[in-house]
């Protein structure tokens, strides 16, 4: 590997890519930098030579990422604060469950970055037999050392997508992350990486760099609820969910373009909760395409209830972004204002 200007810097969170094989399953492995390194040199001497140098760090602790919450999206954004000056760009190993999650959520944190964080994960371990890991780290890898790419992205199985646009959809595929609503970033081709025009942040939204890094754990574990319409749902079905004292907002996920049933109950218990300062959002079940809510009567009752439109959001970007505007000091309009807005792509 040779050396450059300015290195890359890797963050080992933990995940399937770093376990290993036990009498009793698979579990975390030691000593996972060594191995990384001594199965990054079983490239061709051709695609070793090309790749960027890099430092690594590990968090002090592994992040199961089945059980990771929004303090660990908060400290792992400081971690990239603190040392992003350094480096000319930053990948992250990081367990597959919540990647969407954890992308989503540092888009927000790291908005207006400079340079690429590229997050990536593996289905099956490093040492595996026919593991996509390896694969995955070297196009992460090569993607996180373009200085054109100035965006949180997601890398998986040759293709780059923005981060703060992915969804996990297959549980065992090694292609197991889509970009339902917006084209891929770039893919690696012919082992090399290719950025499509016009596609990415930097040709859109540039501007001072803007970190955000709120104290999410003053919102308590959890603040905002997801909540999926079906049928028959009663309003004391919604209300306890949306109007308990511990909840701040709400992510509704309705019907077709933004539909709900005509049932009264329901829109009082939605306008109790926008009357008690809660910040309720709705995106549609359908994984493609967009909402407009008030375009069938059916939706109507959203309208009354001023449910603020997540248009094309996954469940991932409009959760984070609604914790994350919830732990910032705006006033209500500002954060009705800042949730309607594109701040990042993710709209």
């Amino acid at each position: 590997m040779h050396a450059s200007r300015s290195p890359l810097l890797v963050i080992y969170t933990g995940g399937t890519l770093g376990m290993v094989e036990t009498p009793h399953g698979l579990a975390p492995g030691d000593n996972f930098e060594s191995r990384l390194r001594d199965m990054l040199n079983t490239l061709t001497p051709a695609r070793r030579a090309s790749l960027p140098a890099f430092d690594f760090l590990a968090t002090a602790s592994p992040i199961d990422s089945s059980s990771a919450c929004p303090s660990d999206w908060q400290a792992l954004a400081a971690l990239i604060e603190a040392h992003q000056q350094t480096y000319s760009g930053i990948v992250i190993l990081h367990g597959t469950d919540t990647l969407s999650w954890t992308a989503s959520s540092l888009a927000f944190q790291l908005q207006g970055i400079d340079k690429a964080v590229v997050v990536t994960g593996a289905m099956h371990p490093l040492e595996a037999e026919h593991s996509d890991a390896l694969a995955n780290v070297e196009g992460a890898l090569r993607f996180a050392a373009q200085p054109e790419l100035q965006e949180v992205a997601l890398y998986f199985a040759g293709r780059l997508l923005r981060g703060v646009r992915t969804r996990k959809w297959q549980t065992q595929a090694e292609d197991a992350f889509i970009s339902p609503n917006y084209p891929l970033l770039g893919e690696l081709v012919d082992g090399a990486p290719v950025l499509y025009p016009g596609r990415g942040l930097a040709d859109h939204q540039r501007g001072a760099q803007r970190f955000e890094l709120p104290d999410y754990r003053v919102l308590g574990p959890s603040p905002v609820v997801r909540i999926t319409l079906w049928p028959g749902m009663t309003a004391r079905q919604l209300g306890s969910m949306l109007l308990d004292d511990t909840v701040s907002g709400a992510l509704l996920e309705v019907w077709g373009g933004g539909n709900i049933a005509d049932d009264p109950a329901l829109v009082e218990v939605l306008a109790q909760a926008r009357g008690e300062g809660k910040l309720v959002a709705a995106i549609s079940q359908c994984p493609q395409g967009r909402i407009e809510i008030g375009t069938y009567a059916a939706g109507q009752g959203l309208m009354d209830a001023e449910v603020l439109s997540g248009d094309d959001m996954t469940p991932e970007a409009a959760m984070t972004k609604l914790i994350h505007l919830l732990a910032q000091p705006l006033s209500d309009a500002e954060r009705r204002r800042h949730f309607l807005t594109s701040l990042i792509g993710e709209r």
